[in-house]
């Protein structure tokens, strides 16, 4: 019992240090839910089933859909889309888009 909160704690203490370094702020929401999903998970998965390897699914389980419901839900900003756009020598990039986009013409 001492080792699994011991367990807990250093996971969680991981979770939160490496959501610090996001650089973005959709990595940020990412890192978030990822920590809150895996709270929820792991209390979830021992409270069904009641043993370390439901704990831990529910955690592994609740990290993957709180990372992903968190990069989902990121709002995008104006000015962050990106269009793509053909150069005269047919080579194709990408680049914040312009205003015909945001005016419809596009």
């Amino acid at each position: 019992m001492k080792f699994r909160k011991i367990t807990v704690t250093v996971a969680a203490l991981v979770a939160m240090a490496l959501a610090g370094c996001a650089t973005s702020e959709q990595e940020q929401r990412a890192g978030t839910g990822a920590l809150l999903g895996a709270g929820a998970g792991a209390l979830a998965g021992q409270a069904l089933g009641g043993n370390t390897k439901s704990t831990v699914v529910g955690a592994a389980g609740g990290a993957l859909l709180g990372a992903a419901i968190g990069t989902a839900t990121t709002p995008r900003r104006r000015g962050e889309e990106f269009c793509r756009y053909r150069a005269s020598d047919g080579r194709v990039y990408e680049a914040p888009c312009d205003d015909r986009y945001y005016n419809g013409n596009y």
